[in-house]
């Protein structure tokens, strides 16, 4: 009887432990949403922002509505932050919020991206 009763609370911390630290796992790997204004203006400039922000470090996904201008990140706050996000889209070549754009990465934006045209779509 003693050793169903070990045999029991052995299979039992085997099965409850590691769920667990599942649990505190994903709460420390837990993801926020931060959006931004950026100077984006068309279909190309949306691929080309959305591929810089997937190389940058707790970056999840990215996604940028053009109409609206706005890029809407998805991170992990225990691996990057606000301030990082708007330094990773100055650096490719938009403002972000309030920040301008690196001026050398904005330059080697195509024209059609420059933040003097009006916002248009590629579909024709």
């Amino acid at each position: 009887m003693k050793t169903l009763k070990s045999f029991i609370v052995a299979f039992l911390m085997l099965v409850v432990a590691p769920a667990s630290f599942a649990q505190t796992a994903k709460a420390k790997g837990a993801s926020e949403q931060f959006q931004m204004k950026t100077s984006a203006v068309c279909d190309m400039c949306k691929a080309r922002l959305e591929k810089a922000m997937a190389y940058e470090k707790g970056v999840q996904e990215a996604n940028l509505d053009v109409p609206s201008k706005v890029l809407t990140v998805t991170y992990r706050p225990d691996k990057t932050n606000p301030d990082a996000l708007r330094a990773a889209v100055q650096r490719t070549g938009y403002d972000a919020d309030d920040k301008p754009a690196d001026a050398r990465a904005y330059n080697r934006l195509p024209d059609c991206c420059k933040k003097t045209n009006n916002v248009h779509t590629d579909a024709h």
